[in-house]
């Protein structure tokens, strides 16, 4: 079992900033987080399926939907067990429902990022982006 908080959400103008945050941790006392191969970052906007944003490697593979491309970084830092995701640019249809999600354990990331491929999942951070 993998356990995952997001944090980091808010309310922003277009054209505004937002990083998100992560805390990624086994459920498991004393099992270790290096089993954590890929995570990745969802949204969920009202109305619509949740759809894949970013997902990176502990190798550092990243890769990102085309809608993101430019605008957004994910990143993690292995020591401290967080992931990332740095928006800039935003515009209004990035407003949604922001989550950080885990692939099963030692299985790396493909270039798809798709929502059935993902296994654990955190309770989500608003993002919304309003003039």
């Amino acid at each position: 079992q993998v356990d995952l908080v997001e944090s980091g959400g808010g309310s922003v103008q277009p054209g505004g900033s937002l990083r998100l945050s992560c805390e990624y941790s086994r459920s498991l006392y004393g099992a270790s987080t290096s089993d954590i191969y890929c995570l990745g970052w969802f949204r969920q906007a009202p109305g619509k399926e949740r759809e894949g944003v970013a997902s990176i490697g502990r190798d550092g593979t990243i890769n990102y939907a085309d809608s993101v491309k430019g605008r957004f970084t994910i990143s993690r830092d292995n020591a401290k067990n967080r992931l990332y995701l740095q928006m800039s640019s935003l515009v209004l249809e990035d407003t949604a429902m922001y989550y950080c999600a885990a692939r099963p354990l030692w299985t790396p990331c493909t270039t798809a990022i798709e929502r059935t491929s993902f296994t654990y999942w955190g309770q989500g951070t608003q993002v919304t982006v309003s003039s």
